[in-house]
């Protein structure tokens, strides 16, 4: 769930100075495409620059980055500042802020970094460079993504007598593409050198001539996962490519002027002051390739799938409300709950209030409103009932700190219901993940009000099974739903289920991926999602809660029907994408049975 952002200048820098004023049109560009998408990187940021036609001698790719939430303004002050200590001859001068000014280029790529891996420290921030002294070797790369199969590829490198220094899946992803390149690079030089001898020109003809399509193509066939990455090679051409499912999102603007490319839709709008229809989407498995001189074109590196699975996660939460098609899928996420809303408050409306936990709830908020109000034709009572007093999300905070931080994240509004169990509190939520924020902090304080009875209502349906694609959910035993299924399961005489998804899990745990199948759906099998959700409710309220609790899930029905384009429901179904997951998932469940994922 990173976000990504890239920017290619295609005119000259004095060009941008005649007309806007300033030569650092492109960064002012890139700051805002990071801004606007800060909600993807709250571990850490980065900023690259590549500048064309340098002399040798003289540095041409800078990079700058730092970890935590402020990463972003960190960056770009540290670029100010050094621009501060320049005199006005060189700042107002095209040709000395370039030779001298580190992130005066032509070309920006830009990384905000959620992990998914648990891995920290500043070596993991994006974007990454591999340097060579060829500059048709040298590569920066930054990504949204992560792999299944990072074992698969870590032993294919060491296998081809490379010595990987890490196992994370973006080291290897930048040593398998660099391993292609090299390669690319070598074959373009043996072709070349038989037409040319001198050693300049030949190294200008291979940059001409690199098939950057052809070594992405042949390094990315080997890759199980959700992902699009962002590259750049020290000559100055760029790519960026997305995956063959189209699980992780990428949007790109091209004028004559500039090529922009971001993970979200609106963001690029608001960047770049454009309408909708001028931003397009990379269509899956498809790579858009911008050579030095300026030329665009877009090939496929592997054949998009028959059946796309697009994130639905990307829809339901973690995306910016803003784009018009995600405000009008969420709008319609709330909107398809109003039936069951309605049963859990025996359609007492007089006596019912109607709120939203704040903040990525607002808009299924209003979509629950206009259900509510179009299936009754009654007035709806409605109130700002709960504050976020922190921007924390704590289910993707550590383990450590999420205990603590789920108390402190939400406050009341007093009075805003009558006290003395005489109104009902519905209120809708984005998703519900693990269920500590609501255990720990929602509940507890919603009863200080004195509601007759809460109910809370997922947007999303049931989170049942790990991402594996972007958010870091990886732990079979977070999952509220699944510790619901399982005392279910207990509570029934069933435990026999638990021990044969067991059995069958580890009987296929040494098998090829692609062999894999994902017994852990037996797990939710004999229930109905009405039981499940009522036994979360169990398990999520306080002891000391005064009223009832019912819990109102969106159905995967509802979903498909509300995001008809972002099928990618796996969190949900267990219907993984790609072979990856099933033998991920297999794990994960080895892992819980055998007490090995309880920390």
């Amino acid at each position: 769930m990173c976000g990504i952002a890239m920017v290619r200048l295609l005119k000259p820098l004095d060009f941008y100075q005649e007309k806007y004023g300033t030569w650092q049109y492109g960064l002012q560009k890139m700051y805002l495409l990071m801004e606007k998408q800060h909600n993807r990187g709250q571990e850490g940021a980065g900023l690259a620059t590549l500048k064309l036609d340098m002399p040798p001698g003289e540095e041409y790719i800078w990079r700058e980055r730092v970890e935590g939430k402020n990463a972003i303004q960190e960056i770009f002050a540290t670029i100010n500042k050094t621009m501060s200590t320049v005199s006005d001859e060189v700042y107002k001068s095209v040709e000395k802020s370039k030779a001298e000014l580190p992130f005066a280029g032509e070309l920006y790529l830009g990384h905000l970094r959620y992990s998914t891996t648990g891995r920290s420290g500043l070596s993991y921030v994006h974007p990454f460079l591999r340097r060579h002294n060829w500059k048709n070797r040298t590569m920066l790369l930054a990504g949204n993504f992560n792999l299944t199969n990072v074992d698969e590829l870590f032993e294919y490198l060491t296998l081809k007598g490379q010595h990987p220094r890490d196992k994370g899946d973006t080291f290897l992803m930048l040593e398998s593409l660099g391993f292609k390149l090299d390669q690319e690079v070598q074959k373009e030089y043996d072709k070349i050198k038989k037409r040319y001898t001198n050693d300049i020109t030949i190294t200008r003809k291979i940059e001409e001539n690199l098939d950057i399509a052809s070594f992405i193509r042949k390094s990315e066939k080997m890759w199980d996962g959700g992902y699009v990455i962002c590259g750049m090679l020290g000559h100055g051409d760029s790519f960026i490519f997305r995956d063959p499912k189209g699980i992780r999102p990428a949007f790109y603007y091209i004028s004559d002027e500039i090529v922009v490319t971001a993970s979200e839709r609106p963001v690029i709008q608001t960047a770049m002051n454009v309408k909708e229809e001028d931003i397009h989407e990379l269509n899956p498995g498809e790579a858009m390739i911008i050579k030095k001189n300026g030329t665009i074109k877009f090939e496929t590196i592997r054949q998009a799938a028959s059946e796309l699975t697009k994130c639905s996660f990307e829809r339901i939460y973690f995306s910016r409300g803003s784009d018009i098609d995600i405000y009008k899928e969420r709008k319609k996420l709330g909107e398809s709950l109003a039936l069951p809303i309605l049963k859990a408050i025996d359609y007492d409306m007089e006596n019912t209030v109607f709120s939203f936990i704040p903040n990525t709830a607002e808009v299924a908020f209003f979509g629950m409103k206009d259900g509510i109000k179009a299936a009754t034709k009654k007035p709806i009572r409605v109130e700002k009932v709960l504050i976020k007093d922190i921007k924390l999300r704590t289910f993707i905070s550590t383990n450590d700190e999420r205990n603590d931080l789920a108390t402190h994240v939400y406050d009341v509004t007093y009075g805003s219901i009558r006290r003395g169990k005489v109104d009902n509190l519905v209120a809708i939520d984005d998703s519900i993940v693990r269920g500590t924020t609501l255990k720990q902090s929602i509940l507890k304080i919603l009863n200080r009000l004195e509601p007759k009875k809460v109910v809370i209502v997922s947007s999303s349906p049931q989170v049942r099974y790990p991402d594996y694609y972007g958010i870091d959910m990886a732990r079979m035993n977070e999952f509220c739903a699944f510790r619901a299924a399982i005392e279910l399961l207990k509570e029934s005489g069933r435990q026999y289920i638990i021990d044969e998804v067991y059995s069958k899990s580890k009987a296929q745990e040494n098998l090829p991926k692609e062999q894999i199948i994902n017994y852990v759906t037996e797990i939710y099998a004999p229930f109905t999602l009405n039981e499940v959700s009522n036994k979360i409710a169990e398990m999520l309220t306080p002891s000391d809660m005064d009223c009832p609790v019912e819990l109102v899930y969106q159905t995967i029905e509802g979903l498909h029907k509300a995001c008809p384009n972002h099928t990618g429901d796996w969190y949900f179904s267990g219907n993984y994408p790609t072979p990856g997951g099933n033998r991920l998932v297999n794990k994960a469940f080895i892992n819980y049975y055998e007490g090995k994922d309880m920390n």
